[in-house]
């Protein structure tokens, strides 16, 4: 739609299309909302570069994409209208609020849920982005199959860094995972799974220093590690590194706009989904800088539609009635 066309107009826009922008979109539609859900850059959100996931109640294991997409057909069956486009402005100094998005389309609305999620987070020096998409990732599931036979670097010790340096060695000859410290924060049950898979080397007490590669063709051949106990330097060979230190909150959007947290977490009502702006509402890891799971997400997408049900019956009545 070319940004010259009048606004399109939601009673309720949902922006993004994890576990929390899904299941918002879900409640929503089943109150007669008529909600439009914008996906944003990554339709699905981190789940969709998961591999097996065995947190999901209801499912053993189930694959993060194949889980993505039963949400989505879940959330299209119920009503909502799904748009594949990305939000890049959105004002909410006035309802209703408006939208921007890359497309030049533009989107009004009575009411927001904001489910933009988390974004990998990287090291930071410049040797990473030199090499990123030439041997650097952040994302093992879409690269690995990259490195068959080759050796890899896994830098974290949460959730996430195990289970990449897990799934690596599907392919890797080699995975050594990089801790700055002595021990691991990732569950029990995933330490157990690394310490018993021969293909994994621990690389404890280590960060970082360096990305080293070739400029032709570009391409990565080791790391530099420093000891975080004596600063000692060392050369680890790799041909590739992935990084899995966690996530940052993906609140561009309305920096500047909503109070943030440290981390620049959207700060929402206890116990609610309600922010500092009345008919915005927040949820997921947008939110949570706590438990960020896909269940804990959810649930709060849940919420934030019924927040905004609320909110709507008791400002515009008379408007939710004329959609029904």
């Amino acid at each position: 739609m070319p940004e010259t066309d009048a606004p399109r107009h939601a009673h309720v826009l949902i922006i993004g299309s994890g576990p929390a922008g899904y299941t918002a979109a879900v409640y929503a539609a089943r109150a007669m909302l008529r909600p439009v859900l914008i996906q944003g850059g990554q339709p699905g959100g981190q789940l969709t570069i998961t591999t097996d996931v065995e947190n999901w109640i209801g499912d053993t294991t189930v694959q993060g994409p194949d889980l993505m997409l039963r949400m989505e057909a879940h959330a299209r069956e119920m009503g909502t209208e799904i748009v594949s486009d990305i939000v890049t402005a959105l004002d909410l100094s006035r309802r209703p609020f408006t939208a921007v998005c890359d497309s030049g389309a533009r989107y009004t609305a009575d009411a927001v849920i904001l489910a933009t999620g988390a974004q990998a987070r990287w090291l930071g020096i410049a040797s990473e982005g030199l090499f990123q998409g030439f041997g650097v990732s952040a994302c093992a599931t879409c690269d690995g199959f990259f490195f068959r036979g080759k050796e890899v670097v896994v830098v974290g010790g949460g959730n996430t860094a195990v289970e990449e340096a897990l799934f690596l060695t599907n392919f890797a000859s080699k995975v050594t995972l990089v801790h700055r410290r002595d021990s691991l924060r990732a569950e029990r049950i995933l330490q157990d799974r690394l310490f018993r898979n021969p293909k994994i080397e621990l690389a404890w007490n280590a960060e970082v220093d360096e990305i080293l590669g070739t400029d032709s063709p570009r391409g990565v051949t080791g790391v530099r590690l420093r000891s975080t106990t004596d600063g000692g330097l060392r050369v680890l060979p790799a041909d590739g590194v992935f990084i899995a230190i966690g996530h940052v909150p993906a609140s561009e959007l309305v920096r500047g706009q909503l109070p943030l947290r440290e981390g620049g977490y959207v700060e929402v009502e206890p116990g609610s989904t309600r922010t500092a702006i009345r008919g915005v509402f927040a949820a997921g890891d947008l939110t949570d800088d706590v438990y960020r799971q896909a269940v804990t997400s959810a649930g709060m997408g849940c919420m934030a539609a019924l927040d905004a049900e609320r909110f709507l019956a008791a400002v515009a009545p008379d408007a939710i009635a004329a959609a029904e």
